[in-house]
């Protein structure tokens, strides 16, 4: 299997933990960018190394959990090259990952089940990008982000 980032803040550190868990038992290596415990953090610092991570190809894909997943989503999607999606159901999960090539899941520790989350987890992983129209619409993002339009 590949390499997966993952990170959190103290909002989304239990179900960072999970996560990891049902990764290792996947196959999957994994990079735990920290937070180690549960104590209070900022987002951003932790945010930012799984998305530099992404960029560099130091990791296949990322994961990053918050409390709501809004924080973190703000946070990855700043970086040339990043297409979080914040997913809190399967639906989302399956066309992120088709239609967008998703590279980094984002999810929410406080609004979503430990149960779903590894759901979403599951299928964000095994749905392949379908390209075709769809690789279309990533090249004109790719465009815009060179230009600095976006």
């Amino acid at each position: 299997m590949n390499l997966i980032g993952i990170s959190s803040d103290h909002g989304g550190f239990d179900l960072k933990t999970d996560i990891i868990l049902l990764l290792n038992e996947l196959g999957h290596e994994v990079n735990d960018m920290g937070p180690d415990n549960s104590k209070s953090v900022d987002y951003p610092d932790y945010g930012v190394s799984v998305a530099q991570a992404v960029i560099s190809k130091n990791v296949f894909r990322g994961i990053v959990i918050c409390g709501t997943g809004i924080g973190m989503s703000i946070v990855v999607n700043r970086f040339s090259g990043i297409r979080g999606a914040l997913c809190s159901d399967l639906y989302t999960a399956k066309l992120c990952r088709e239609h967008n090539d998703s590279n980094i899941l984002i999810m929410g520790g406080r609004v979503i089940g430990h149960g779903l989350a590894k759901e979403i987890v599951k299928v964000w992983l095994s749905t392949p990008f379908e390209g075709g129209r769809h690789q279309k619409r990533i090249d004109k993002i790719n465009y815009l982000e060179k230009l600095k339009k976006i």
